[in-house]
């Protein structure tokens, strides 16, 4: 296989990224807010609900990943799951949102249609993420398709994060609003995800003679320790995202007073990252993705001091300046690590002389929806310890100060905490790790 990587082969390719970040934003930014605020759940019970789905995924992923596996092993390619994820996760997604009842019945709803689109999700993400590691042998050339990648990203997460809202409202808002937003984002979901499915093709996959099973999947990623290590520094990356993606809608209605900002906040954190991605992947290839990365988790903990801040004195101005560096960080936070990720499978290949991008991929990808569901999770047990009365949309209701206290540490504290705990992670890890745990255990 060629190094060189066509323009259109990585756009293609990147495409997928589109859907996948529109399935990893709606859920963390309105499910929790859809749950207590239209609904009617109660806060801790809408926890459970954006938990429990993804948390079957910590287990279903990995197996996901050495079926990808044996399907590279006996047809060379990845793309049949994908195909199959392509088509059921829109549908499993637009049920999600369908509003059907209040209360512990909407519970139970959201909870079983969360549960099917999170099995769909790992159907495509996992043998999707496996591939750039097969496109080519140039670690520069799989940097710049992660590039691309995170760009495509942007756009689903925009899609995902500054669309939808705006649908909801244009739609009239409460339950019936949510749900021509989830036929809507849906429909694009398919197409992207299509897109990538069919325009990738042409990778073919050389996972070894053997591949892996279900248990042996986790030894495999568990033997490889500057994979072990960056995923722990990515997980921890991942939770403080999520937590502070779970907050905005909380902040734009009870701080800042109109739910409307939602979107303009969530611009403000993802558009940077469609102008700063190219300038984080020169950053990476010239002074090595490690330090950049250590640099980049160091600016985004000033960032989120900064949008704590600014959310107490309750200046939408300020909350948009600090939204907007956090939105430089998380380009970084995203292209590095996969970066990354793709040199620890190939170094291990030296190891094991076998490529098992699927386990690796499974474990990650399972490791990543754990944390993005967790985070949602996380924060609505702050909401409810700290007193947050849930409401119906027609009927809302004044919060305590204590439950305003909640969204704050929410919004700004804890992701800095998280990330600054993964500074040590990142510091295990050079770019040089994966190559050197490639010649000994």
């Amino acid at each position: 296989m060629d190094a060189e990587i066509g323009r259109g082969r990585m756009l293609g390719y990147a495409a997928g990224s589109t859907g996948t970040g529109v399935f990893s934003t709606v859920p963390g930014l309105l499910l929790l807010f859809y749950l207590t605020d239209v609904l009617g759940v109660a806060a801790a019970m809408a926890g459970l609900v954006v938990v429990l789905p993804k948390a079957w995924d910590v287990f279903f992923n990995p197996y996901v990943g050495a079926l990808s596996d044996r399907q590279a092993t006996r047809t060379g390619t990845r793309t049949a799951l994908m195909r199959i994820g392509s088509l059921t996760l829109p549908a499993a997604f637009a049920l999600m949102f369908a509003g059907v009842g209040t209360g512990s019945t909407a519970a139970l709803w959201v909870t079983l249609t969360f549960l099917l689109a999170a099995t769909f999700y790992a159907l495509f993400q996992v043998p999707y993420v496996a591939l750039p590691a097969e496109m080519s042998p140039d670690p520069g050339q799989r940097t710049k398709v992660m590039g691309w990648r995170i760009i495509a990203l942007t756009v689903g997460i925009l899609v995902g994060g500054a669309l939808a809202p705006v649908i909801v409202d244009a739609t009239g808002g409460g339950i019936a609003g949510y749900r021509v937003m989830g036929v809507v984002v849906a429909v694009i979901m398919m197409a992207a995800m299509l897109t990538a499915t069919l325009s990738t093709r042409w990778v073919r996959s050389r996972p070894g003679q053997q591949p892996l099973g279900f248990v042996a999947a986790f030894r495999v990623a568990r033997g490889n320790r500057a994979f072990a290590t960056l995923l722990a520094s990515f997980v921890l990356q991942a939770l403080g995202v999520s937590v502070a993606l779970a907050s905005v809608a909380y902040v734009s209605t009870y701080f800042l007073g109109d739910y409307g900002l939602t979107s303009l906040i969530f611009v403000a954190i993802v558009a940077p990252s469609a102008f700063v991605v190219p300038l984080w992947v020169r950053a990476g290839n010239r002074v090595g993705k490690s330090r950049a990365l250590m640099v980049d988790v160091a600016a985004f903990v000033v960032a989120f001091v900064l949008f704590t801040l600014a959310v107490w004195v309750e200046s939408t101005p300020l909350v948009l300046g600090a939204a907007l560096l956090v939105g430089v960080c998380y380009a970084g936070s995203q292209v590095l690590p996969y970066a990354m990720l793709t040199d620890a499978i190939i170094a291990d290949e030296a190891r094991t002389e076998q490529r098992q991008a699927g386990a690796f991929t499974g474990v990650w990808t399972a490791s990543e929806t754990a944390a993005f569901a967790i985070g949602p999770g996380l924060f609505a047990a702050f909401l409810a310890v700290s007193g947050f009365t849930s409401s119906t949309f027609e009927e809302p209701v004044t919060q305590s100060t204590t439950a305003l206290a909640g969204i704050l540490i929410g919004a700004g504290v804890l992701p800095a905490v998280l990330f600054a705990a993964s500074l040590p992670f990142i510091a295990r890890f050079s770019d040089t790790d994966a190559a050197l745990v490639g010649e000994r255990d």
